[in-house]
């Protein structure tokens, strides 16, 4: 497989762009549109690249080649691929272009994806967030020691 922006191993990204991505993203999954304006003047015109960012490391962990009792097998890699597929689809700006057409994306990959049944699309959000501040904090404190 090629590589590309979409399967080149992900950098951390820096822990202010993960907050201002995800307050944006949870701004529009709960229809506050004066925060999500709010939000995206304050952030500027990197907008759209952060939330590619976040998508980035939203969907190819769930969509990546995994393994059927050990072996790969043929819905692994169509999930892989449509992974991929979706990615690319955001970067080029095909369905959904700008910041709130992605933002809408990654709403509704966690809604459909990763919440459970009758889940909490916006706790699934929270910690998301989470783990991508904490990956943030982490990738740049190694960054630092190594320097």
């Amino acid at each position: 497989m090629p590589e590309n922006t979409v399967t080149a191993p992900l950098a951390p990204m820096e822990r202010g762009d993960v907050v201002d991505a995800f307050a944006y993203i949870r701004a529009l999954q709960a229809d506050d549109i004066d925060m999500a304006c709010a939000v995206a003047n304050d952030t500027g015109p990197e907008l759209p690249q952060q939330l590619l960012d976040v998508a980035a490391r939203v969907i190819i962990p769930v969509t990546a080649v995994d393994d059927c009792d050990g072996e790969p097998c043929a819905h692994s890699f169509l999930a892989a691929a449509l992974g991929r597929l979706l990615l690319e689809m955001l970067c080029d700006g095909e369905c959904l272009p700008g910041a709130p057409g992605i933002a809408d994306t990654i709403v509704r990959f966690t809604g459909n994806i990763l919440t459970e049944e009758h889940g909490d699309v916006a706790d699934v959000l929270r910690r998301l967030e989470a783990g991508g501040t904490e990956q943030a904090m982490e990738g740049h404190s190694v960054r630092r020691t190594t320097a």
